[in-house]
């Protein structure tokens, strides 16, 4: 089996997409929308979802709807190893409950986010991950040091691969240089591509799973793309990358979640509005993004 294919002993392999939350106008969750969503999703060759990650909007979300999206994407999926929750939360005690909460609901692993609070240092760093490992799950990191102000630098990741705390990492720095020195410093360590514009580079460098963002709107056409860089055919993924690179590169842009929901909508997949901080789009931003959509359907791309 390819080191880049999704399996049940290594479930954050292979494109594991982060879920976008279908919403009412009223901003109540579209559960049946989003159990169909994951339907669609794997039916469309993506491997798996990432329930209540920043794509899901978890930090909107009371304890109860955040639990129950986890069993929505649980059951929809019609199998839990395809399932890796964001258990990301402000202490480690709360992230390692939401951890034990994934495990009741039989998924396969979990994502986690260092402490975003403050600026932790590398010894809470590492404690925090040990905590949320004690649930039993397989943790996945996330490295995002834009945002967290956090960075899981290749030696910091090194170490909690050698405590035993993580299995990979979801590399979302823009810097895929980082990718050689991480697989020099943690040869065991999975690495996955966390942002979507940096796919093709990441993959070419190792990665062997893309937790994504754009399969939301396109994932058999994202799906293909994954393949065909894992697999090294330069020749297949080259121009699936180029064409859809505009769209790919929202995905690092602080309005993702909105764009994205708004690519959805675009092709026949419900997006809906976002919660609060969040707002609509700007008119001129939201036709930027619809007309690359909209190219982008015309090109062949579903």
């Amino acid at each position: 089996m390819s080191a880049t294919s999704w399996n049940t002993t290594h479930p954050w392999r292979g494109v594991m997409v982060a879920t976008a939350l279908p919403l009412h106008d009223d901003l109540t969750i579209d559960h049946d929308t989003y159990s169909a969503h994951v339907r669609r999703l794997l039916d469309g060759g993506c491997d798996g979802v990432v329930p209540n990650g920043s794509l899901g909007e978890y930090q909107t979300l009371t304890d109860d709807e955040r639990a129950r999206v986890v069993r929505s994407a649980v059951e929809a999926a019609g199998d839990g190893a395809r399932v890796m929750p964001g258990v990301s939360a402000y202490g480690a005690g709360e992230a390692r409950r939401w951890a034990e909460q994934a495990a009741e609901a039989g998924c396969g692993s979990v994502l986690l986010l260092p402490p975003n609070g403050y600026r932790a240092d590398e010894r809470a760093v590492r404690a925090h991950y040990a905590e949320v490992a004690r649930a039993g799950l397989p943790v996945v990191a996330y490295n995002n040091p834009v945002d967290t102000k956090v960075d899981l630098t290749p030696e910091l990741l090194a170490a909690l691969y050698r405590d035993g705390s993580i299995v990979a990492v979801k590399e979302f720095s823009g810097d895929v240089r980082r990718a050689y020195e991480i697989a020099e410093l943690a040869p065991g360590l999975d690495l996955l591509v966390g942002a979507d514009d940096v796919l093709l580079e990441l993959a070419t460098a190792g990665a062997v799973g893309w937790v994504a963002g754009y399969p939301n709107a396109l994932p058999a056409s994202c799906a293909a793309l994954y393949r065909a860089a894992a697999d090294g055919d330069l020749g297949a993924a080259l121009p699936l990358y180029r064409s859809l690179h505009p769209l790919l590169r929202w995905d690092s842009r602080t309005e993702f979640v909105q764009a994205i929901k708004v690519s959805m909508d675009v092709v026949g997949f419900r997006g809906g509005p976002s919660r609060p901080p969040r707002l609509p789009l700007a008119p001129e931003t939201e036709a930027l993004v619809r007309a690359a959509t909209e190219k982008a359907v015309a090109d062949g791309h579903h």
